[in-house]
């Protein structure tokens, strides 16, 4: 009976022991599987967005001097036509598609302007050209914007529809040597809406000159 009982509790000890044994080595073989595969994973993800903002910068001040010249000409260009616009939204009695047209050149141009001005900066450019050049892309001179500024009625809508198509042509001869001679990628894009936006413009106020 003595012997029976001692083997019985040799065996349970030995079970017990073996049980410990196992559960000592458990922790080991995850910490092994955790520590290369799950930290190579991670590491690599995260070089990829990490690279992206230092090439976007570049990209985006990427230019040439037919994109500055671009940009510093425009400039004044969209603020003749934002100002020829807000002179015809303060007269009186205007005909509402003059008015309509006006107000869709105004907020056209108003964002393009803050755009512009933000890539000088960007590209460390100076705002305005040294020379006085863009004066002559159909921008209106001091006495014609006198007598735009005075007329009222009928006079005042022939006025500012002779002058803005004048200025649009402008406008699209600028966007098209920036065209074919820029480099900067959102200067080209934005020639290219000023082209297609201002040409269809053109043609709806040659339609509104020939009805009044």
């Amino acid at each position: 009976m003595m012997n029976t009982k001692f083997l019985t509790l040799s065996a349970t000890a030995i079970a017990g022991a073996l049980a410990l044994a196992g559960c000592s080595t458990g922790p080991s073989a995850p910490s092994a599987t955790s520590s290369s595969p799950a930290s190579s994973a991670s590491s690599t993800p995260e070089m990829g967005p990490g690279m992206m903002p230092s090439s976007a910068p570049a990209a985006a001040t990427e230019h040439n001097e037919a994109d500055t010249m671009f940009a510093q000409g425009m400039i004044p260009h969209h603020e003749q036509a934002v100002e020829m616009s807000e002179m015809m939204l303060k007269k009186q009695g205007m005909d509402a598609r003059i008015t309509a047209l006006a107000t869709k050149i105004k907020a056209a141009q108003a964002p393009e302007i803050e755009q512009m001005t933000g890539w000088l900066k960007a590209w460390n450019e100076p705002a305005k050209m040294a020379s006085g050049h863009g004066m002559g892309d159909g921008m209106m001179g001091d006495d014609d914007l006198s007598k735009l500024e005075a007329a009222q009625g009928t006079e005042a809508a022939k006025l500012f529809l002779t002058g803005m198509i004048a200025h649009h042509q402008g406008a699209v001869m600028m966007a098209q040597t920036e065209m074919s001679q820029g480099k900067n990628a959102d200067a080209i894009k934005l020639s290219k809406d000023i082209v297609t936006a201002q040409e269809a413009e053109i043609k709806e106020m040659q339609d509104l000159l020939a009805a009044l």
